[in-house]
């Protein structure tokens, strides 16, 4: 069993065992993968494992040993599954890996906004606290988050650990979702829809997945129902959010600010007008990439092969 992993490196840096699947068949890993060498690289693959190299139709009619694809994430919209159906190939993603890591994230990305603490920590480094004649002094305001609104789009597993969270620390949740049942056990939670939620959250988290439905979800029309001392938090997929409108409002002050872990091409232009848009902190995509996310998103991708071997797939996906 041939089995080739076309861009591992950013699920295992260095730090993370390839061991496990190395014991299920001859293990071949490329840190990385251009395009143009997919399919030499795939070629005489069984197994092809990915997290962001694409497997288009044209390089999938092209491996006719091919007969599994693990992708190494949640979302699979790199694999166009309808051809690997067509040429009976199994897909299978790895979902729930990171819940918690991602809803961690959100709230890194929302206390900076509220207590902007690196830039006092960078103050109090260049002096300024010891120059200071007062006991204290601060930056920007110091912004509370009991009692606050938190709006969810999107309220499956990250969305409902998000609440979780939020819930512990005396916000109230309001949460849009296609199905709207199996409400949380919080004191303070109502469902709406996405024009009432975005009227009422002082932060609204995206957490839903990049759909047609859900494309450019925030933009210059949405984003103009958010309060002007709002904040925008999307760890979810940087689709759902039009840069160029998101750019206009945070440099008008017609929101407070934005905390984002992914953007709509990544890694983004040079040019991408949220990197200089006022108050707006930018990550590398980093929510689910943990140590422990990523072990954890390991070993289910072992599982997973284990599974198909045994002729009871899990996890599969469909066109």
């Amino acid at each position: 069993m041939r089995i080739v992993v076309l861009d591992g490196y950013a699920l295992n840096p260095g730090d993370l065992s390839w061991s496990g699947l190395e014991e299920l068949g001859e293990l071949t890993v490329h840190d990385r993968t251009p395009d143009d060498l997919i399919v030499e690289r795939s070629a005489g693959a069984e197994m092809l494992l990915t997290n962001k190299a694409p497997l288009s139709a044209q390089s999938i009619h092209q491996l006719p040993n091919l007969r599994y694809i693990g992708v190494l994430a949640t979302g699979y919209n790199m694999v166009d599954v309808e051809a690997a159906v067509q040429s009976e190939v199994t897909v299978t993603n790895v979902p729930a890996y990171a819940t918690t890591s991602v809803a961690q994230m959100v709230f890194a990305l929302l206390l900076e906004l509220t207590n902007h603490v690196q830039a006092h920590g960078d103050a109090v480094r260049a002096g300024e606290w010891s120059q200071c004649p007062d006991f204290c002094f601060w930056k920007s305001p110091q912004i509370e988050l009991m009692g606050k609104t938190m709006g969810i789009i999107g309220f499956g597993r990250i969305g409902r650990q998000v609440a979780r969270i939020a819930g512990a620390m005396g916000m109230r949740i309001v949460a849009a979702d296609a199905i709207k049942k199996n409400p949380p056990a919080l004191e303070d939670f109502a469902w709406a829809d996405i024009p009432e939620l975005l009227a009422a959250a002082d932060v609204v988290s995206l957490h839903c997945p990049q759909i047609p439905e859900t494309e450019a979800l925030m933009n210059r029309r949405t984003i103009g129902l958010m309060k002007r001392s709002a904040f925008l938090i999307n760890t979810s997929r940087g689709g759902l959010v039009v840069d160029e409108d998101l750019a206009e409002a945070l440099n008008s002050d017609r929101i407070a600010g934005a905390g984002l872990d992914v953007l709509s091409t990544e890694p983004p232009a040079a040019d991408n007008p949220l990197l200089s848009a006022k108050n707006c902190l930018i990550t590398p995509h980093i929510a689910w990439a943990s140590k422990e996310a990523r072990a954890r998103l390991l070993g289910i991708a072992i599982q997973n092969i284990e599974a198909f071997i045994a002729g009871r797939p899990v996890n599969v996906v469909t066109a």
